[in-house]
């Protein structure tokens, strides 16, 4: 028979064992538990780092398409630069143009004859002059705008003055005073126009 001492101590040990696991089980609570406080603060710091990508991100992004647009830009201005860098020495270049045309038109024809050759060669020097400017002026893009009988366009044209005229649609050209240039498509010099008008 098991003496009474004995079964104490046995039920002594038990006890111990089993406080021994409790023990150990919250102990293992305690550990999960604060894991768990460090990992919320991981999961926060990742939040931020994430947000922090995500703007540096974007921030990289504009910039990129920023100097994508300047680049685009400075392009199209250098391209410019050179289409439209004659543009006032072309301007210059008109009114020699137009003191050429009014020259060889102040001539009259009828004196233009083999009896009179300093005439005839100084009328026909100024005509091969004439030519040969409007030949330069074309190869550098610069055209001539004489708009007899076109439609009136303010971006082209410049209204002189407007008369009532049989037989021509009102808004239309019926008179060129001086002959407009356009450079590259631009204007760059309007023509001086006389406009019908309604009767």
């Amino acid at each position: 028979r098991t003496s009474p001492r004995l079964l104490c101590v046995a039920t002594q040990q038990k006890n111990t064992g089993q406080n021994l696991e409790e023990d150990q089980s919250q102990g293992q609570n305690e550990q999960k538990a604060e894991p768990s406080s460090a990992e919320k603060t991981l999961a926060e710091e990742k939040v931020k780092l994430e947000e922090q990508l995500k703007d540096v991100t974007d921030k990289y992004k504009r910039a990129l398409a920023d100097a994508e647009n300047v680049r685009q830009r400075s392009q199209k201005l250098v391209e410019e630069a050179k289409l439209y860098g004659i543009q006032s020495f072309c301007k210059d270049l008109l009114e020699v143009a137009d003191i050429l045309e009014k020259a060889t038109e102040s001539v009259p024809k009828e004196e233009i004859k083999d009896e009179n050759p300093h005439l005839k060669s100084l009328y026909e020097g100024l005509v091969m002059t004439e030519v040969q400017i409007q030949k330069v002026f074309k190869k550098h893009g610069l055209l001539r705008l004489n708009p007899v009988g076109a439609k009136f366009d303010p971006y082209e044209h410049e209204a002189l003055f407007h008369a009532p005229m049989e037989g021509k649609e009102p808004g239309t050209i019926a008179l060129v005073s001086k002959i407009g240039y356009k450079l590259h498509g631009r204007t760059l010099r309007p023509a001086l126009v006389g406009v019908v008008k309604d009767a």
